[in-house]
């Protein structure tokens, strides 16, 4: 099970990074070039503890839906989403944050297993890993402009 852990420090208050990681319109800004939209479930605004969203999106050439629940939440501390079906035979991402140095540290903890046994492990090593690592980075990123804009 690959661990991928990202961290990104962003001057500006904890509260700030919290909300826009969690707000379902800015997930849809920060993953635009996967064409990442909210298709079921919870659409727009803020994810709350129990909400369930359903995201379409274009990863590795492929359309594909996913279906993650949020299953804990510590405001503006932490919360945790899990894949309740989709690509992945499974996954859990704990987003963290910080406050640190006048500004917030936003870590992000991404658990994931690929489907397909031996053929998955075999693409995680070959590509799986690295393209969920850019994925992870660009989109902190993005997060990080926008809360110091």
């Amino acid at each position: 099970m690959p661990l991928i852990e990202h961290e990104q420090f962003i001057k500006a208050p904890i509260e700030l990074c919290f909300d826009l990681a969690r707000n379902v319109d800015i997930h849809t800004q920060t993953t635009s070039q996967t064409k990442e939209k909210a298709v079921g479930g919870v659409t727009e605004g803020l994810l709350e503890e129990g909400d369930i969203v359903t995201w379409e999106a274009v990863h590795l050439g492929v359309k594909q839906r996913l279906t993650a629940k949020i299953t804990q939440m510590e405001k503006p501390s932490q919360f945790v989403d899990i894949m309740v079906k989709g690509a992945f035979h499974s996954f859990e991402h704990t987003h963290l944050f910080i406050e640190k140095d006048g500004g917030t540290l936003m870590i992000d903890r991404f658990h994931y297993t690929s489907p397909f046994g031996p053929l998955g492990i075999l693409a995680d090593k070959l590509f799986l890993e690295n393209y969920m690592r850019r994925f992870i980075a660009s989109r902190a990123e993005a997060l990080k402009e926008m809360a110091e804009s």
